[in-house]
């Protein structure tokens, strides 16, 4: 009967230690995801930044282009 105990208890610390692990995982890809949310959001915004001044310039040389006719 102490076998089986033992057993048991063997197992349940293996289970517990493979829930710490996943648990690990869990939180360290959570901290992935938010990096790489962060990094998309700033990559976003630079794109944004850079389309507005491209339409800047672009309405810019059509004005000149309109006064050269």
């Amino acid at each position: 009967m102490s076998e089986i105990k033992q057993q048991i208890f063997n197992e349940l610390d293996a289970l517990e230690e493979s829930a710490i692990k996943l648990r690990s995982t869990a939180v360290a890809a959570g901290k992935q995801t938010d990096l790489e949310v962060a990094i998309l959001t700033e990559q976003v915004k630079n794109l944004r930044d850079k389309n507005a001044r491209a339409t800047e310039i672009i309405d810019q040389s059509i004005s000149i282009l309109k006064k050269l006719k």
